[in-house]
């Protein structure tokens, strides 16, 4: 660790790792500050991982309880999983945002409040009683409040902006203010705002002086006599970039594109937390990328299904209500064997439930959301930068086996971030596409005629002379493609599609298992609780108890060596963000008693959550 160093008579701690979180109402700016505080952490070369926390109210009254939007952010000069547990600094716009997240904060935390917006008004929305920052109630934290919002008119004053415009530049003060204490660079955020208000003059400078007031607030004051310093992480050499989920699954189509040689098609239709997909593909039309918004879910799968028939990438992104109308539309996918890919970036419901809130509670509807024996294979990446990895094999996998696919991600993956390391394309799996041809005068083309191998049937693209077919969503006669009615063909026809499914689990290497691979406890995981588990399970170990961990990340099919794992284990443990879905399979699968741990609050598993089941169990 790097020695503590002095600066214009202020001293530098060095520090290993740092949870902080911003907090205020959703018109306060903090999913930009947090946003900007993450940028120049990831120039630093920490390593992190990020958790915005959106209101699931969009026009929540200001100052309510509703309206309270955070950003939190660890970064640390080691190796992390998640966006930390309970928080070192809570940055405060408002009272509400203190009542929300107080609870959140360690004892002898941090709190930085913005003093001016604590009026009588604001404390009774929030609910309390009295100014906490007045009443002694704070006593087991260092409290530093200060009036932002009276030092950013200071600084802005003689630039005669509009009252509300001010104190819209308050975030950047805050950030400003982080960016001294945590040793973090101004200038990545004075070029990004001078893009972000390129049109607006007066804006860029406003910002920019809100910025350095609250940098030079933490450099001139004597109430911060120390900043910190967090070294850089021994992450591997290459490129790197700051990636969130969604703009994963964003390049993880176009890479998938320009691999297959495909044209890819996008239809869409917005819904939280799935919309960004859609936005960021539209920016790719210099790449072939055609982005169709729908009238609805029903008319966007339907797109989606023709651009599949006529030899695209075809990909459509939804949430788990949207999913639901697509419900019958996918079994006409599945009957007709076309290749596309499904995203459900998961969310808190049934119905329309909290829109913004995180949730793994559409395991079933991927595996049984539609009428009749209906399979599909689906993947569920285990961090924001394997979205990209996991869109890529899914697209693969479309491709080779001719099958609908699902992308199981939800709003954490989506909206969280991490640093990415860039992969070489030339590194990427091979994607082969072959489309069906004439057969000649002497022969006739058989659309359901099966790869021996991957039971994929022939993608023939209509326009291709002698290739002619029916399509829909009728029974097809095996090899024909005939409508059938018989019930042998039925029956042979069933088993097919789901012995295709199955055979896909040929292409996975085998599981990768952190710790023993045979001892007391396996925790067992799937998706997005990668981070908290593996964070849990190392501290166990530190400790001595024999612990392992296993993700999955396709659940169907199950990779054909996870029987012979878990019966190498006394026990099994699979905490899920729902009542518990994947250890019913589990149970099912393999006729072993896993035990669970499952919340369904719209918030992520945090390390202590699973360590705290753990030494439970053992």
């Amino acid at each position: 660790m790097m020695k503590n160093q002095k600066i214009k008579n202020k001293e530098i701690i060095n520090v290993e790792s740092v949870v902080i979180r911003f907090a205020g109402d959703s018109g306060d700016g903090i999913q930009l500050a947090g946003s900007r505080f993450t940028s120049a952490t990831a120039i630093v070369g920490n390593d992190l991982g990020t958790y915005p926390d959106y209101p699931a109210e969009i026009r929540a009254p200001a100052g309510t309880l509703a309206g309270v939007s955070a950003y939190q952010i660890q970064f640390s000069s080691k190796d992390i999983y998640t966006p930390g547990d309970m928080v070192d600094v809570l940055v405060v716009m408002n009272p509400a945002a203190l009542k929300v997240h107080l609870s959140d904060l360690k004892p002898g935390g941090t709190i930085i409040a913005n003093k001016s917006n604590f009026k009588s008004r604001n404390l009774k929305m929030a609910g309390w009683e009295s100014d906490p920052l007045e009443d002694d109630s704070l006593s087991n934290y260092k409290v530093y409040d200060i009036e932002i919002s009276r030092l950013v008119s200071s600084a802005l004053e003689d630039m005669n902006l509009p009252s509300k415009t001010v104190e819209r530049t308050k975030n950047m003060f805050a950030l400003g203010l982080m960016f001294w204490i945590y040793t973090r660079p101004l200038e990545p955020t004075i070029k990004w705002l001078k893009v972000k208000f390129k049109s607006r003059p007066e804006l860029v400078e406003g910002n920019i002086r809100a910025l350095k007031a609250g940098y030079n607030f933490g450099d001139i004051t004597e109430i911060f006599p120390v900043s910190y310093q967090v070294g850089p992480a021994p992450l591997k050499k290459g490129t790197y970039r700051n990636i969130t989920g969604n703009y994963a699954i964003g390049l993880g189509l176009l890479a998938a594109s320009q691999k297959s040689g495909l044209p890819l098609f996008f239809g869409g239709y917005p819904i939280t937390p799935a919309s960004d997909i859609l936005h960021q593909l539209s920016h790719y039309r210099n790449f072939g990328v055609k982005t169709f918004q729908a009238e609805d879910e029903i008319a966007s799968i339907g797109s989606v299904i023709g651009a599949a028939f006529a030899g695209n990438l075809a990909v459509t992104a939804s949430s788990g209500p949207g999913i639901a109308l697509k419900g019958e539309a996918l079994g006409l996918a599945i009957m007709t064997e076309l290749p596309m890919v499904i995203i459900n970036v998961q969310r808190v419901g049934p119905s329309t439930g909290m829109p913004t809130k995180t949730e793994q509670a559409d395991l079933f509807q991927a595996l049984w959301g539609r009428n009749s024996e209906s399979p599909m294979p689906v993947i569920a990446p285990i961090s924001p930068g394997d979205c990209f990895y996991a869109t890529y094999e899914a697209c693969r996998i479309a491709l080779k086996y001719m099958t609908p696919v699902f992308i199981l991600s939800d709003a954490l993956l989506a909206n969280g971030s991490e640093p990415w390391l860039i992969p070489e394309i030339k590194q990427l799996s091979p994607i082969d596409v072959k489309f069906a041809v004439d057969p000649g005068e002497d022969s006739v083309f058989h659309p359901y005629e099966r790869d021996k191998e991957t039971l994929a049937r022939k993608w023939a693209l209509p326009g291709t002379a002698g290739v002619e077919h029916r399509i829909g969503g009728l029974e097809k006669e095996n090899i024909t493609g005939n409508v059938n009615y018989n019930p042998d063909n039925h029956q042979l026809m069933v088993n097919l599609r789901a012995q295709k499914v199955e055979s896909i689990a040929r292409e996975f290497p085998a599981m990768d298992i952190y710790g023993d691979t045979t001892g007391d406890l396996l925790v067992l995981g799937w998706g997005s609780t990668f981070g908290a588990i593996r964070a849990a399970v190392e501290k166990i170990r530190d400790e001595g108890m024999y612990v392992s961990h296993a993700q999955l990340r396709w659940v169907n099919p199950f990779p054909s060596d996870l029987g012979e794992i878990l019966v190498k284990f006394q026990k099994i443990l699979i905490p899920e963000l729902n009542t518990g879905q994947l250890i019913k399979l589990i149970r099912s699968e393999f006729l072993i008693d896993a035990v669970g741990v499952n919340i369904s609050t719209g918030k992520p598993f945090t390390k202590s959550q699973i360590i705290e089941k753990i030494q439970s169990i053992m």
